[in-house]
């Protein structure tokens, strides 16, 4: 074979006259340089071991790796870009080790034609020379077995091969060709193995792939790939057919999805978004929009689960977003749009007479009925009928207008905004104005939610500038003697008023807005009466629509006040005040405010107090009379339930409190008092009083002289109610019943007060006790004031006992003097709990003191010692310690000493110590230190505090650690004073 000479650059006849280098298979006699002197030993061993694999598979790898060593140290004759060219057969070693290994394989391959072992290698070898080396990426983690297909393409493209060192088409084109014939042999051998497949597919993805091979012929080979393996390893071909698709694109990439999808939709969403990349030339947005309406459709049916986790409404907005961006393309003009709409109508009214006519009554004269029909399967699901939106394949651009509110307005209510502003979007990019403008205006319309009316909102503004900065530009650069300058300015100033409409519309939209979602809103209707102002046509109109409008059951709270605020406006002359007042329109609307059924029956009875309210406001005095009377009007039947929810508030109406309450209100002011009584004793009637009508009542009589008959209703009022609420009638009733009658009619009095203790709880009799015992000792006997002073003591309960002790003796030590309250406080110490005898028996030693006493006050004191603990009653210890140092003895104040220890042990427990601990902390240091330094010049404290000091508890610390420095410093004790011990204690 001739090759070029080196002094030159070759040409590409030159180069490519090299090739092809394994066709026709080399043998000795066609190559003589094919076998050396040391390959006749080999031949010699396959000759005669022919049928013996590993022979061939042993003689073949070791050729393979000597000539790799070969290729190694070999130098390419050729400049780089040539030897770029020539890839792995660029020097002439390589050339003949192809040439050797095809004569090897070939040979190896008449013995063993169908070994597949033998077969993959043959192609790696010859792919290797042909395609370059092969560098594999690098990937963390493993693959799936059975992958999705979505998974599978991405797993392709991280898997995807690069090669180095691949051999040029154009030069190279017979070997590449060789290349793949040698692939058509080893499939017919072995048709049914995916691997040499995919081997084979792998080659038309080569960017050095010839076109004569990388298109028709790949895509053939693909089609042959998947009627020959069975469908189970389909799986295994399509990825790479469709990543092989994808990079040819144009029709090729439509026919091979289009094959896909058909058998398996889950990857349309990566083939919509193929179609309208940046990068493809030749976009399909009508398919794209078509197969995405699909999608959604499906979804919401349940039909579909998006691989990417997107839900029905989300492939929706991917529908929108594509129908903005390709308006022209997807969707239909204004006049086809109007005549679709035209023609839905008109089948629409067919549907409706086919429907008519099939409701027909059975009758003689009617048509036959089939009862039987075509079999169907039970259970079975009609097949989807055919819709031209949904067909890929269809040239029929969509009804953008019909599909929005289809199968976005009427299913995703909560989303309007969006589906709203996008329909609008569409008509601004087909520049239908007009419709986009009525589009939003719709929108408006129709939203419910605040969220939705402002992103319509903000689309409608931006629009509106939008079109009126083009307008702006337009007259800018218009020429001088512009014809159409004039009307571009009135379409400007056009656009100009309606944007400033618009932003003055904007509180009554969103008002609008919150009464569409709720409509039984009441301060959204008062709201919007506000918004009108001085407009009383308006603010009128507002008002009866708000009143035909609301549910009064299901409105919210003070719906009567729209009812009020009506009839006020109307008194008033309007919103503006400058019409003559309406008494008459008022009085209509609040009569029939009456008729309502109110949620409640205090909002009735409202109703009612601000018609009486109106006529007094105009002094028609009489007519309020009348209307309360009319209000208060009372029943045959006065046995209803006033919680009776079944029943119409006008029912139960004339238990109303609140209405009785401003009607006997309306009759003190304006009425006699006969009437004023008549109103209140029908409250009473009725037993609808509370204790404040009572007492009202009462206070009405006693102001106007009529004190026994106030005294009947504060009995009547104690009949009516319990305690609590009798104690306070009761209370109020003694009190002015003493206060009219003071000692006049004692006995009555009395028997006043018995009857209020009789069933009195605890809690609430001291007040009266002290009442009674006061009216005893101001009119009566003091003895017998005593005695209720004893029954109190013995009634009250243990909180109040304490206090009403301390009354009784002052009371007992102001009548019968200090010597009288001896039994008293005995029968308190007795009583009381622990604390509080402590306290008593102080008081008790203190009066004894006064008397001289001074045994009697030690023995008092010697028995409250029991309930003090030192570490936190300090205050009695030291009380009787300035007892036993006034009036005691030495042996007193040992004996006080041992009682103080004594009960010191006894409250030395755990928890006591730690009660003590918090108290002195919250005490602080400084009462130890004042009562330290008070007690230095002390004699007996002096003792006292060393007693205690030297010889205490053992597991109690003490607190009084004196150091040697405040001993030193401390003041000099009287040196005559007796120093005792704990021991001679």
């Amino acid at each position: 074979m001739a090759h070029p000479s080196d002094d030159s650059e070759p040409t590409v006849e030159a180069l490519a006259s090299l090739f092809p280098v394994s066709f026709p298979v080399p043998k000795p006699s066609t190559h003589p340089d094919l076998l050396t002197a040391a390959d006749i030993h080999r031949e010699e061993d396959l000759l005669r071991n022919a049928t013996s694999f590993r022979q061939w598979w042993t003689s073949i790898h070791s050729t393979k790796e000597s000539l790799t060593t070969l290729q190694r140290s070999a130098k390419a004759p050729h400049s780089e870009e040539v030897n770029e060219r020539l890839g792995q057969l660029a020097t002439p070693i390589a050339r003949t080790a192809l040439q050797r290994l095809t004569y090897l394989f070939e040979s190896a391959l008449v013995n063993f034609p169908v070994s597949f072992k033998l077969w993959k290698a043959y192609l790696q070898v010859r792919m290797n020379f042909v395609l370059g080396r092969p560098i594999k990426p690098k990937r963390a983690g493993g693959r799936k077995k059975f992958p999705e297909m979505r998974e599978a393409l991405e797993d392709e493209e991280l898997d995807a091969l690069t090669y180095e060192g691949g051999l040029d088409p154009v030069i190279g084109w017979p070997e590449w060709r060789t290349l793949v014939a040698l692939f058509e042999r080893a499939l017919m051998w072995l048709p049914n193995m995916p691997r040499l497949w995919l081997m084979y597919l792998s080659i038309f993805s080569h960017p050095l792939c010839p076109p004569p091979i990388s298109y028709t012929h790949a895509r053939r080979t693909f089609d042959r790939a998947l009627r020959t393996l069975p469908p189970s390893l389909h799986g295994r071909i399509w990825p790479p057919y469709l990543k092989w698709a994808e990079g040819k694109g144009g029709e090729t990439l439509v026919k091979v999805y289009r094959r896909y999808l058909a058998v398996d939709p889950s990857i349309t969403e990566r083939y919509t978004s193929i179609l309208l990349s940046d990068e493809n030339p030749s976009p399909r947005p009508l398919e794209a929009a078509k197969l995405l309406l699909s999608l959604a459709r499906r979804a919401a049916r349940g039909e579909y689960t998006s691989p990417e986790g997107k839900s029905p409404y989300q492939l929706l907005c991917d529908w929108i977003e594509v129908v903005e961006k390709y308006a022209e393309d997807v969707g239909l003009d204004a006049e086809e749009a109007d005549e679709a709409a035209a023609r839905r109508k008109e089948e629409e009214k067919k549907a409706e007479e086919e429907k008519k006519e099939q409701e027909q009554p059975a009758g003689v004269n009617g048509k036959l009925i089939r009862f039987a029909g075509p079999p169907t399967v039970d259970g079975a699901k009609a097949p989807p009928s055919y819709d031209e939106d949904e067909d890929p394949r269809s040239p029929r651009r969509l009804d953008i207008d019909k599909i929005v509110r289809q199968d976005g307005l009427a299913v995703y209510k909560d989303q309007a905004g969006r589906l709203w502003s996008g329909l609008a979007t569409y008509w601004t990019k087909r520049a239908e104005f007009d419709r986009a403008k009525a589009t939003f205006e719709v929108g408006l319309a129709d939203v419910v939610t605040v969220r939705d009316f402002t992103q319509i909102f903000d689309a409608y503004a931006e629009y509106s500038e939008t079109l009126i900065s083009g307008l702006m530009d337009m007259i800018a650069n218009a020429e001088p003697d512009d014809e159409d300058a004039a009307e571009t300015e009135k379409d400007l100033d056009e656009q100009m008023k309606d944007f400033e409409e618009l932003m003055d519309r904007r509180p009554f939209l969103v008002n609008e807005v919150l009464l569409r979602r709720n409509p039984n809103d009441v301060q959204e209707w008062e709201k919007r009466v506000t918004l009108y102002g001085d407009n009383d046509e308006k603010v009128a109109e507002t008002y009866t629509k708000a009143l035909k409008t609301i549910n009064p059951k299901k409105a919210t709270a003070n719906y009567y006040m729209l009812y009020v605020n009506f009839a006020r406006f109307y008194e008033e002359g309007g919103a503006s005040k400058t019409a003559a007042p309406d008494l008459e329109s008022a009085r209509k609307v609040l009569e029939k405010a009456t008729k309502v059924n109110f949620k409640t029956v205090d909002d009735l009875a409202e109703i009612w107090c601000e018609w009486a309210e109106m006529e007094l406001r105009n002094e028609n005095y009489d007519e309020a009379i009348r209307v309360m009377q009319r209000a208060a009007a009372v029943p045959k039947n006065t046995k209803i339930n006033y919680h009776d929810q079944s029943l119409p508030v006008q029912a139960r109406l004339f238990k109303s409190l609140k209405l009785w309450s401003f009607y006997v209100d309306l009759e003190e002011s304006i009425g006699d008092v006969e009437t004023t009584k008549a109103v209140y004793d029908k409250i009473l009637e009725l037993r609808i009083a509370n204790a404040q009508v009572i007492v009202n009542y009462a206070a009405f009589l006693e102001e106007n002289k009529y004190f026994e008959e106030s005294f009947k209703v504060y009995e009547r009022g104690v009949e009516l109610f319990t305690y609590p609420v009798a104690f306070e009638i009761w209370n109020i009733y003694l009190a002015k019943f003493v206060k009219r009658y003071g000692g006049k009619k004692l006995e009555r009095a009395r028997d006043l007060f018995e009857q209020a203790l009789e069933q009195c709880p605890q809690k609430h009799c001291k007040p009266l006790f002290l009442m009674y015992a006061q009216l005893e000792e101001e009119h009566g006997l003091a003895k017998r004031s005593m005695t209720i002073l004893d029954r109190a003591c013995q009634a009250v309960g243990d909180e109040d006992k304490f206090e009403m002790y301390t009354v009784y003796i002052a009371k007992a030590t102001a009548n019968f003097g200090l010597p009288a309250t001896r039994p008293i406080y005995e029968k308190a110490i007795e009583v009381l709990p622990n604390r509080q005898t402590a306290q008593m028996c102080l008081r008790f030693a203190a009066m004894e003191r006064k008397l001289g006493e001074i045994d009697r006050a030690r023995a008092i004191y010697a028995h409250a010692s029991q309930f003090c603990d030192p570490r936190v009653d300090t205050k009695f210890w030291q009380e009787w310690n300035s007892f036993e140092m006034e009036h005691g003895s030495e042996d007193t104040f040992r004996e006080m000493l041992r009682i103080k220890r004594s009960v010191q042990a006894q409250y030395n427990t755990e928890a006591s110590y730690l009660a003590a601990q918090a108290l002195s902390s919250r005490q602080g240091g400084a009462q130890e230190i004042e009562a330290e330094h008070k007690g230095a010049s002390d004699p007996m404290a002096a003792m006292e505090r060393e007693a205690l000091g030297t010889k205490g508890p053992a597991f109690v610390p003490s607190k009084d650690r004196t150091t040697i420095q405040q001993a030193e410093e401390g003041p000099q004790g009287n040196t005559d004073e007796i120093q005792i011990d704990d021991e001679d204690l």
